[in-house]
């Protein structure tokens, strides 16, 4: 979100989803030797610079929607962290933006006539645990009509749903990674050692207490489940079915669980947008089928479950060919509601024990709430000691290995799917 002097917003908000900014993303992933992905800030920043965007001249600050939301309601220009290094890279070291990277960059832009420095026009950055300001009265407006909360109430620097995923699953911890699997799927594995090179398809990001973390993240996940879900819902309604969509949900995973392990032949690709881990700028929804496959409602809705984990998978085989070690997985988000479907493909998929706590389907607000609890109350403990001893002590937790038929049915349907990846480009050139 790119705002004026005045506090306007120049252009409308742009997000992950945005993937307008591959040139600029290759230019600074080789300029900076540091993998760039072009939904960050730094992308956006330099794509309009690039490409002249009228709004340039007038750039006065830019943050994400968490940086705005926070600023609105405190009047503080901050992010935490895990946010930041999604804007530009982090040194971990020093727990803020990259000095010498920002060089870099200041140079490039100062070169293409962009007269303002990147420290100048980007948030602070804040750690977990720290004070990041206080609820005032034109945030106290904003937030709460009532009038019951009073201004002054401390804030927590904000998370975006990468840091928060991590927090609601107590996985900021050495070792330990989590899967949020939603609109959009990502996997965050905190790190021992750096990885050994720069990967196009690996976002380098931290924990909200600056920890390095490797993040695979990919722009598709349930959407086309969630559209396929509506299709059912009201063909449902046609037929005089008064069923929630909730129970719909419902019905297509426990179908999925039914299916023929290979999904009977089928291979679906859920790009709503496009996908840089596979290559792809846009996206077009398809299923795919041979005259002679199984064709079944049970093996169309695999089909569409295995989809959402596929490109996940595709990444984080770069992660195991780094031999990167894992004690903990967690799943949550949506994929994860019902009860081990998800979480099954999920083991299957990555070849490794998956875990799915209770509070598998809060997400990002309960993981803020406890950074929130964390800054008030954080006792100088460190945030994975704070989460272990105090959130997540007594947690209900359902751990999962991989099926041996599951990964061989999976794998199946994912060398049919990286093999159709031409067919999904082809759509993508024809249908408009």
């Amino acid at each position: 979100m790119a705002f004026d002097k005045k506090g306007k917003l120049l252009v409308p908000f742009r997000t992950w989803r945005n993937t307008t900014t591959e040139k600029a993303s290759a230019e600074l992933t080789e300029k900076l030797g540091f993998n760039i992905p072009q939904r960050w800030t730094a992308s956006h920043i330099y794509e309009a610079i690039i490409d002249n965007e009228a709004h340039v001249s007038e750039i006065a600050y830019v943050t994400t929607l968490v940086g705005y939301v926070h600023y609105m309601l405190t009047g503080v220009n901050a992010v935490g962290i895990g946010e930041a290094s999604g804007i530009f890279p982090i040194d971990s070291t020093k727990n803020d933006y990259d000095e010498n990277m920002i060089a870099v960059f200041d140079k490039l832009t100062e070169e293409k006539g962009f007269d303002k420095k990147l420290r100048e026009i980007l948030p602070k950055v804040l750690l977990a645990g720290e004070n990041a300001g206080y609820l005032t009265e034109k945030g106290l407006k904003l937030l709460d009509e009532s009038g019951e909360l009073e201004i002054g109430i401390p804030f927590a620097p904000g998370e975006g749903d990468a840091g928060t995923g991590m927090v609601a699953t107590n996985s900021v911890r050495v070792k330990t990674g989590n899967i949020s699997a939603g609109t959009s799927v990502f996997l965050m594995l905190v790190l021992e050692k750096s990885l050994s090179k720069v990967y196009p398809e690996i976002d380098m990001v931290t924990t909200p207490s600056g920890k390095p973390v490797a993040m695979v993240h990919c722009n598709n996940c349930t959407s086309d489940i969630n559209a396929w879900g509506g299709v059912l819902h009201s063909f449902a309604s046609m037929l005089g079915s008064d069923a929630k969509k909730g129970k719909v949900y419902d019905l297509m995973y426990e179908a999925a669980s039914k299916a023929d392990y290979d999904c009977g032949g089928l291979v679906s690709y859920n790009y709503f947008s496009g996908e840089p881990v596979t290559g792809f700028r846009e996206g077009r929804p398809l299923l795919l089928r041979t005259p002679d496959c199984k064709f079944t409602f049970e093996n169309f809705m695999l089909s569409e479950l295995y989809s959402a984990m596929a490109t996940l998978r595709i990444g984080f085989e770069l992660l195991k060919d780094e031999d990167v070690s894992i004690d903990e997985l967690y799943g949550h988000g949506g994929f994860y509601i019902y009860p081990r479907v998800g979480q099954e493909i999920t083991a299957a998929a990555l070849d490794c024990d998956v875990s799915v706590m209770k509070t598998a389907g809060e997400g990002g607000p309960y993981g803020m709430a406890l950074l929130a609890l964390y800054s008030v109350a954080c006792e100088g403990k460190a945030l994975e000691d704070f989460l272990q001893e105090k959130a997540f002590k007594n947690a209900e937790c359902v751990a999962v290995k991989p099926d041996e038929q599951r990964k061989i049915g999976f794998n199946s349907f994912l060398q049919r799917y990286k093999a159709g990846l031409s067919v999904e480009a082809e759509a993508v050139k024809s249908i408009n």
